[in-house]
């Protein structure tokens, strides 16, 4: 996060590099920064596997996720909830993930927002006409009560901040929520 993009400040590539240094967990970077074409790729150079830029922060997204590509990392697009998918449907091959934003970046602890439903149902249909293995994520409010309706719309990725945090047993807490979205994807 920018203080830009996002009214939030995070840290930058440099922190990455040293977390990359001290772990074996791949890294994954969600940029909620201005200018993404310019920035992204030092996130793969200091050590991301995997990096999510916001579509609506990229000049030149299909060149910005071929250059993450090339340099080794997976490349993600995100959407804020207002932004369609459809004007980018050509560019989903380009793309090893889409990330649906299900509150308003830049904040944790926000409420779900139901109406981004529908647009990860036609982001999932978007991606299965096209035959494509491209990872679906939500981020933003998933939770015990959020996580299987998500599921459902074909959401196969999910990012559960507060969720997670807050809980007495964090791990206990992620069990629970794979096991709502499993069954929910099995009886989808």
């Amino acid at each position: 996060m920018d203080n830009h993009f996002v009214p939030n400040l995070t840290f930058g590539p440099t922190m990455v590099e040293a977390l990359a240094r001290s772990t074996e967990v791949p890294l994954d970077a969600h940029l909620m920064i201005e200018d993404a074409d310019r920035h992204a790729p030092a996130y793969v150079e200091a050590g991301c596997g995997s990096v999510t830029f916001h579509v609506e922060a990229a000049r030149a997204p299909v060149r910005l996720a071929r250059e993450i590509r090339a340099a080794g990392a997976r490349a993600s697009m995100a959407l804020r909830p207002a932004t369609p998918i459809e004007p980018y449907e050509d560019l989903l091959p380009e793309l090893d993930m889409v990330l649906v934003m299900t509150v308003e970046p830049g904040f944790g602890g926000q409420k779900f927002l139901d109406l981004c439903l529908p647009k990860i149902r036609r982001t999932r249909a978007l991606l299965d006409r096209h035959g494509l293995e491209t990872w679906l994520q939500v981020d933003g409010g998933v939770s015990l009560e959020t996580i299987e309706r998500c599921a459902e719309a074909g959401a196969d990725v999910f990012v559960a901040g507060s969720a997670v945090y807050s809980a007495d047993d964090p791990d206990a807490m992620v069990a629970a929520l794979r096991d709502r979205a499993e069954a929910a994807a099995a009886a989808g």
